[in-house]
């Protein structure tokens, strides 16, 4: 048992200290983002909207982070990457303790576009900080130190937060995610200033090609975008799956959230440290992460017994282990063909692209067709993605040979 917690520790040598700054700012910030996986059941049960009218409020959320990504990544290349993850994040938390105050349809819709899209500046910002601040051979690892800093937060807060609705309600809920946001902000601002922190890995490219010029970045992100729009469900309509199929209370929903989260900061360091050392290639793990995803939708359509929720979740978060380090490493590592910033603002907006989306058609699927309809439209929109992905192989294959 020692042996194996001295390995697991082992993992975690050899990042930068900014990287471990960089990682409790992240969990920080992401223990306060409770709101987030109760959306939905908010819009519904508390404001009384319909799941249609919540699908497309879904919608612009992702509109948001998806206009936000974009100037993220454009503010990041103009005035670097420290500025625009202050800002991102002290606005944040402003918005999010205004947003609160909103209840009528429109205005909720535009104050949750206005909130995304300053909450997703910080993403593109955050990977080349990543990036900047990591030795190029710990980038994946340093990458899958932020996400478990992210899963970590993930873990206590749905658990927090179904335990504070319970019993103050939903505002306690954005006060906390606002309070959080400002905080983290702040000790960005104390702990990461320029002038201290250590660049390690500075990228300048005299003649930068473009993103949107590399045609195996372009399959890259078409593949995410769908494993975007199948993975969000976890975070909107698999949530009112439980309440409304199995009718779990918020506290359990929020439990099994936190299991992804907890998972992950078990498993995913050692099994990605583990994964970098053997034959199969970035493209190959996240498709077979992608195979793990394409199994969570089917199996929930197999019975109806409780326990296949966990079976759904805990397929869902190996795929997500194995896939999401593999795919930030992919797309750091054609960044540093041109502008970094712009490579990961589109990395970045393919989730914006998949909250637009993913959410909406999951809701109208579900109001229009039901669950089990959504579910097998789910498992073959990974299928597809999975193919995607076995054409990017051939396709980055063929780029070494020439």
């Amino acid at each position: 048992m020692k042996t194996l917690f001295t390995n697991y520790l082992n993992t975690f040598k050899g990042l930068s200290r900014e990287v471990w700054w960089l990682s409790l700012i992240t969990l920080i910030n992401r223990a306060g983002a409770m709101v987030v996986p109760f959306l939905s059941i908010y819009l519904k049960e508390d404001l009384n909207f319909s799941m249609s009218d919540v699908g497309w409020i879904m919608s612009v959320f992702g509109l948001g982070g998806f206009v936000g990504s974009w100037i993220g990544g454009k503010l990041t290349d103009k005035i670097g990457y420290y500025k625009v993850m202050v800002l991102s994040l002290i606005g944040t938390g402003l918005l999010f303790i205004w947003v609160q105050q909103l209840t009528e349809y429109y205005h909720f819709m535009f104050g949750i576009f206005v909130l995304m899209t300053m909450a997703d500046t910080f993403r593109p910002a955050m990977f080349v900080a990543v990036s900047a601040y990591s030795k190029p051979e710990n980038k994946t690892r340093s990458i899958a130190l932020i996400r478990l800093a992210i899963n970590l937060g993930f873990s206590a807060g749905p658990a927090l937060g179904g335990l504070i609705i319970v019993t103050m309600s939903y505002s306690g809920l954005f006060w906390i995610d606002g309070i959080t946001c400002v905080l983290a902000g702040l000790l960005l601002l104390i702990v990461l200033h320029p002038k201290k922190s250590k660049t390690l890995d500075e990228v300048t490219v005299e003649n930068p090609k473009s993103a949107y010029s590399d045609f195996a970045y372009i399959v890259f992100l078409i593949s995410m975008v769908l494993f975007g729009i199948a993975f969000l469900q976890y975070f909107s309509t698999i949530p009112l799956y439980y309440r409304e199929v199995y009718t779990l209370p918020e506290n359990q929903i929020g439990l099994l959230l936190a299991m992804n989260g907890i998972l992950i900061c078990v498993f995913e360091m050692p099994l990605v440290k583990w994964l970098e050392n053997t034959k199969f290639s970035m493209v190959g793990l996240i498709l077979f992460g992608g195979v793990l995803t394409a199994l969570s939708f089917a199996v929930m359509n197999f019975t109806g017994w409780v326990g296949v929720l966990v079976i759904g979740m805990l397929l869902m978060t190996f795929g997500e282990i194995i896939s999401f380090p593999f795919s930030n490493a992919f797309a750091l590592k054609r960044a540093k063909k041109g502008n970094q910033g712009e490579f990961m603002a589109l990395y970045s907006m393919t989730f914006g692209l998949s909250h637009i989306f993913g959410h909406n058609s999951g809701m109208q699927l579900i109001d229009n067709f039901g669950y089990t309809t959504t579910w097998n439209i789910m498992t073959v929109l990974m299928v597809v993605c999975i193919l995607i992905l076995v054409y990017l192989m051939q396709v980055v294959k063929k780029e070494k040979y020439q």
